[in-house]
Formats: C-alpha cells, structure tokens, sequence
C-alpha cells in the first residue's frame, strides 16, 4: 500500500545518490531488513522508482525500513525527513537521546518503557518491528561522551505531584526500590539459564512498564532517587542485553542508552561502566571493533579509583575482546593481561557489585579464548576453553553452550574434525535448551566453518542434529 505525495520526492533520490544505491539495490535491501522481522515484503526497482519519481509514500514499516537501509550505507542514522518521508506513518526515534536534564531523562526512559508495550499488546510487534534493522554505533557516541564528561547529576530529588493517570501522589521509598532490585536478580538468574528469548526472562520490559515508570514519575528524596535510579537501570541494562541476545540489535541499543542514563542520574559509575561494557560488546558482536574499543576503554578510564578490582578485570576483558575483533593482537593481549592482572587482586571481602556475580576464572578464561579465536590462535583457544568448561553449568548454561561452540571451533582449526564434531553435538543439544538467537548464531557458523567437510559422516550428523535449531522461529 502506497498513497501519494505532491511531486517527485526529491530528497529520497538525492540521498540513493549519496549512498551509491541503486532502485534495485534499495529493494532489495528493504525486502531483507523486512524479513529479518518477519515481514514479507516485495518491493522490487519499479517501487523505488516510484517512491522517487511520483512522490509514493509506502505505508506501514516501510518508510522506516528504507530510513534503515540507507543510514546502513552511510555508516549513520538517516531520520525520516532527510529522505522526504517525514509524514509517513510515526515511529518515535524512541530511546535514542541522553537528556542532560535528569526530568527529560525520566521522559525519555519511560516512554521507551509504554512504547515497547503498547506496541506487543496490539500484536504489531511493538515499534521495534518499524524500527528494523536501524541499529547504528555512531548513536552511541553522544551517550558515552556526555557520561564521561559529567557521570553524575547534581540532584535527582522529584516533588510530590499527581502520578500520571492515577489521581495520587506517588511516594517512593526504599521498600519499592528492593522490589525492583529482587526482579533484577531473578531476571538475571533466568536469563543464564533459559537464555532472552525464554518467557520469564522477557517480563523484563512488563516490569520495566508497569514498576519502574511510575515509580520514576513518582516523587522521592534525593537519597532514595539515586537508589531508584541505580535499580532502574540494572533492569534496562538486563532488557537491552536480552534484547541483544534474542537478535533485537535495535531493542539493544535504545535500552542500553537509557540505563546508561540513569546510572548517571544515580550517580553509579561502575554500573555506569557496565553499561557501557554492554554496550561494547554489542558493538564487537556487530563488526564495530574500533568503536567496541572506544566503549570499553571509556568504562575503563572513568572507573579508575573507583570500580572494585573484579570490576576493572571485567571492563578490561571487554576491552580485549574489542581488540581482538579489530584484529589489534598486541592490545588485545596487553588488555587481558591486564584483566587477568585485575583479577588476582580481587578478594572475596571486596564490596562488588550484585551485577558481577557472574565474572570469574572461568569467564575470563571463556572471553580469552573467544579473543584467541578472532585472532586465529587455535592453541591458545584450546587451552582457555579447557578452563572455561571445568566449571559446573547448572546456573550458566548459555554460557556453556557458546564455550562448546568456541572450543569445537578450535579443534577444527587444529585439524581435529571429530572432536570438532563432538563439541558441537554438545553445543547443539544445550542450545536446544534455551531461547537464545545468539546461540544459535555461534552454531551456524561452526557449520559454515565446516561446510568443507560436507560430506564427512560426522558432519553430516551434526548437521541433521541441528536442523531443528536452526529451523526453529525467531
């Protein structure tokens, strides 16, 4: 469906021309972003022609679509009016901005929070199926180098005034507070073990709409914001790395930005810096090494003094990992030389934070052989897998499942096909298990790293073994 504009829709075809795209290769693109969310879509040159020449408006997730396509060339985002599409149907560029203010701040998470809902419950896949594919690094830029400047506001205190919609003043203790903190760490806890995708896991952003907005619109003291502040953003953190982890790249994103923000609103650095650490990883999951880089070493610097010695350690794996995805051997092994550094010198007195939890020996090790595995160091890989898998899986078996894929792909690259293949028949029976797009993405490539050895019995098995995986839904 398309209605139509007054004129040629010159912008559009200003902006293909900018990007060196061609009407078909705009099509295409669009066709692809639109599947990923499954939507099926077929527009083909003579749609784009239209578009261009006679001023269509394509209706639905379109507009955002083609906004996505083009801001994926560009290296940047495209907003809609610079494409001429500025009437289209509206997608808020929600979660996207870092207020300095810390009432804006409020404003923008909370609407992140309604938006999402509201979306999922008229069944239209909430705003992130319009926002598809327009995940971008460069909007990670402003946020990060707003925090450095200035991690902490002055005061968050909020006055007593009418809660939204309720007819009451809405006062905020402590007792709220530790009601949020607890959904943090059971969502965590699912999380590891059932993966983003599960049910359980996804309450987060129900959580996030029905708890922590009004709790954040609500009035508080100075001393008890900060704590809503900190909590909030334990769960906004959590909601963008599930986001992450299920594929919603663009979820990921607007979630990480707005925890980033309200960590600063609790003046909470290290988890400030976590945030950020989250935010790297996604970038170095995405190609962006350099950019994954800037972000872990900004968790790093403003940490310094501050963060407990467990903490460092984790900011500087995140680092090496970035590294290593830029293909920086020298750093990446001087980062985690530094991390394992860090780690030593943790206590088991140490105040760290409830969010670390996860991060020991073993993650360590599992993170230093993923490094060793972007940098091709076969040997290297094998010996930090042994370490990773010795623990006990029970609580982390996501976690487990990747470490499986890793070390079977380090037996291939040392000639080893059948323990290869027995590692991955392991990983494809965990990932099995759990609801986690990441997951399988790792299977995937150990079967593209083994499509040389096709026609191998053992390969051929592994490969029916995962059939159902990798046929399963989004």
């Amino acid at each position: 469906m398309s209605r139509e504009q007054r004129g040629p829709n010159e912008k559009l075809g200003a902006v293909l021309a900018l990007a060196g795209i061609s009407n078909a290769g705009l099509a295409r693109r669009v066709n692809d972003l639109g599947a990923q969310r499954g939507l099926t879509l077929r527009y083909d040159k003579t749609s784009v022609a239209r578009w261009v020449s006679k001023g269509m408006v394509p209706q639905g997730a379109a507009p955002h679509l083609i906004a996505a396509a083009i801001g994926q060339k560009l290296g940047r985002p495209v907003p809609l009016h610079e494409i001429g599409l500025a009437d289209a149907d509206p997608a808020p560029e929600v979660g996207l901005a870092f207020p300095r203010d810390v009432g804006q701040a409020v404003r923008s998470a909370t609407e992140l929070y309604r938006l999402d809902l509201a979306g999922r419950r008229a069944g239209s896949g909430g705003i992130w199926q319009s926002l598809a594919g327009s995940f971008a690094v460069s909007a990670y830029a402003t946020p990060a180098s707003r925090w450095l400047i200035t991690p902490a506001d002055s005061s968050v205190a909020r006055e007593a005034n009418t809660a939204e919609g309720s007819g009451a003043p809405l006062k905020v203790g402590h007792s709220d507070v530790q009601k949020l903190r607890e959904a943090a760490e059971d969502a965590r806890r699912w999380d590891s073990k059932y993966g983003g995708g599960d049910w359980r896991s996804s309450m987060v952003p129900e959580c996030l709409r029905v708890e922590a907005a009004p709790l954040l619109l609500g009035a508080y003291s100075d001393e008890v914001g900060r704590a809503l502040f900190g909590a909030s953003a334990e769960l906004t953190r959590l909601a963008g790395w599930m986001a992450f982890d299920t594929g919603q790249q663009e979820a990921a994103q607007r979630y990480y930005i707005q925890a980033l923000r309200l960590a600063r609103a609790a003046a909470d650095v290290p988890l400030g810096g976590y945030v950020l650490a989250s935010m790297s990883l996604q970038a170095t999951y995405r190609g962006f090494g350099d950019e994954g880089v800037d972000l872990a070493q900004a968790a790093v610097e403003r940490n310094r003094g501050l963060a407990t010695a467990r903490t460092m350690s984790f900011f500087r794996l995140v680092e090496a990992r970035a590294h290593a995805r830029a293909n920086d051997a020298q750093a990446a092994g001087a980062a985690l030389k530094a991390a394992e550094g860090w780690l030593e010198r943790a206590r088991e007195g140490d105040n760290d934070p409830s969010w670390l939890g996860f991060y020991g020996y073993d993650r360590f090790a599992a993170d230093a052989a993923e490094c060793y595995r972007d940098l091709k160091a076969p040997r290297q890989v094998r010996r930090f897998t042994e370490q990773a898998l010795s623990k006990p899986t029970e609580e982390f078996v996501r976690s487990h499942g990747l470490r499986l894929v890793v070390s079977a792909v380090a037996e291939l690259e040392s000639g080893n096909l059948d323990a290869a293949c027995e590692q991955g028949v392991r990983a494809v029976e965990v990932a099995g298990r759990i609801s986690s797009a990441r997951t399988t993405e790792y299977v995937k490539d150990l079967l593209h790293r083994l499509e040389p050895y096709g026609d191998e019995p053992r390969v051929v098995e592994l490969r029916e073994r995962a059939r159902p995986l990798l046929m399963a839904p989004a």
